[in-house]
């Protein structure tokens, strides 16, 4: 008998369930410019002698300067640069959407001084090799906010300095909603949530079929519209992943459902989510040279309270957005975070399909769609067995008692007895869930048990239906009654009878 997800238990109260990209951030680097050795092997082929790098990349400058303003003039806008730095673009392009509308073209220009990557001309004394190297500086930068057709709003950054590298963000619920719009299935769109769909089953086919092909045909439309210079040195932009979110929307017809027990749910996360569980959520498996930032963070915003949870480059959030979506949502900064199946190139030229990092270019979004619901899957499916205090009196009591299998009896499970809560606290560790459970890895974090008493302890768990073994390999994994066995007993004595008992 398996805990229903959430998704199952209040279907009755749910408008919906929706899995799709959120924000999407998109990096484009012009090749062979966007390295120091690719820069100089360009000037070097272009007859451009290195320490003229300057007076190459000044007209240059000047092209996308005068682009700007006279994109500006065609559209009777006013370039606004922006000098505050807590200066929210959002709220500005919103205020303006208000009197404008939502009509497809560019929306308005920004301006400010930022940092940008920039080379210097060099030459090294001892080599005699004249080259340019990697240096930084300031230069100034056009936030370009449009309203693509199918795209939705979204905003081209273009830095006026080589290498000319760009930034790209667009939402992937704007673009859901126009393919929603196309397909003529009703739905009201509240800031980037779906606050309902007519047919979830068709916005979810539909959020399935973002085609990195023709995104990137558009990218490279939106990058000769506003940077024309990448015409002029007859070069193409290359895209890649810089940030990606991906959320699972579960959708209630009223505030109160959610309400109900969305506070108890926040509040029991708090205080059972451990660093082995974020990197379970997240397909990995947790050991001593992890060196990364991990953690649990809670937040109340003016749209609802959040909890955070953070891994290296990847967070895991759940909030409740205006108070009637549950979301789940992961956020990643470096790709290549995850594994992938994929064709790998040794450095010999043979090439062998493996397990290798997630490569960070933009033909990436699909697989990574897949890891990123994996993940909010597992972590809906821990919300669920916490979301679940009751436990049948049949299953509480096959627990408890004593069962008896081939004329021997095997005691049951004291929720509230240190002896058996610790056996069932190492149960939910996470490197359990991905790699199974051994004989070994128990007698290892069980030192005082003798080989005997720990295959008793195996035999007794999977007797009970807490463990499960895997065809004839000595492997034990948790079923999904030992997870919510395990949570329960957790919740029980930590979250209620050790503090009441302290006073």
């Amino acid at each position: 008998m398996t805990t229903p997800l959430l998704t199952a238990k209040y279907q009755d109260q749910l408008d919906g369930v929706l899995n799709c990209y959120d924000r999407v951030i998109l990096k484009g680097n012009l090749h062979p410019l966007c390295y120091p050795e690719g820069m100089t092997h360009y000037l070097y082929e272009h007859q451009i002698k290195v320490f003229d790098y300057v007076h190459f990349a000044e007209p240059l400058r000047d092209q996308i300067i005068q682009n700007a303003e006279k994109l500006a003039q065609d559209h009777g806008l006013e370039i606004e640069f922006i000098r505050r730095k807590n200066f929210r673009k959002e709220d500005r392009i919103q205020a303006i959407l208000k009197t404008r509308g939502t009509a497809p073209g560019l929306v308005h220009i920004f301006s400010a001084l930022e940092a940008c990557d920039a080379y210097q001309p060099w030459h090294d004394k001892q080599t005699h090799h004249t080259y340019v190297r990697r240096d930084s500086g300031k230069c100034l930068h056009y936030y370009f906010y449009f309203i693509d057709a199918e795209l939705g709003l979204c905003y081209l950054r273009v830095p006026t300095w080589c290498p000319f590298r760009l930034q790209f963000y667009f939402n992937g619920h704007a673009w859901l909603a126009h393919r929603l719009h196309q397909k003529g299935i009703a739905y009201d769109l509240i800031d980037n949530a779906f606050a309902h769909i007519a047919d979830y089953t068709v916005a979810n086919q539909l959020s399935d079929q973002l085609e990195p092909a023709t995104l990137h045909r558009a990218l490279d439309a939106f990058a000769q519209r506003f940077c024309p210079v990448v015409d002029g040195l007859n070069l193409s932009y290359q895209w890649s992943i810089c940030e990606a979110e991906y959320s699972t929307d579960l959708v209630f017809h009223q505030q109160r459902d959610l309400q109900a027990f969305y506070p108890h749910l926040v509040e029991t996360l708090i205080h059972t989510v451990k660093p082995s569980d974020i990197a379970t959520f997240l397909g990995r498996k947790l050991d001593g040279h992890y060196q990364g930032e991990m953690g649990n963070r809670f937040n109340v915003r003016l749209l609802g309270t959040r909890l955070k949870h953070v891994m290296g480059p990847v967070s895991l959030k759940m909030y409740d957005k205006f108070s009637l979506i549950l979301r789940i949502e992961v956020t990643v900064n470096d790709v290549s975070f995850f594994q992938q199946y994929r064709q790998v190139q040794h450095r010999d030229g043979q090439t062998e399909m493996k397990y290798a990092p997630m490569k960070k270019t933009l033909y990436s979004l699909p697989p990574l769609a897949e890891q990123l619901r994996a993940a909010t899957r597992r972590y809906l499916e821990f919300l669920s067995a916490l979301a679940t205090p009751e436990v049948g009196v049949q299953r509480l009591n096959r627990l408890t008692q004593t069962q008896v299998e081939n004329d021997h009896h095997y005691t049951g499970f004291n929720l509230l007895a240190e002896t058996d809560a610790a056996v069932l606290r190492l149960l939910l560790r996470g490197e359990f869930s991905i790699s199974g459970l051994t004989a070994r890895a128990l007698r290892r974090l069980i030192p005082h048990k003798t080989r005997g008493q720990i295959s008793r302890l195996l035999k007794r768990l999977r007797v009970h239906g807490l463990l499960k073994k895997i065809g004839r390999h000595y492997k034990y994994y948790l079923t999904e009654f030992g997870r919510e066995v395990a949570t329960t007993a957790l919740k029980l004595r930590e979250l209620y009878v050790i503090p009441a008992l302290a006073y």
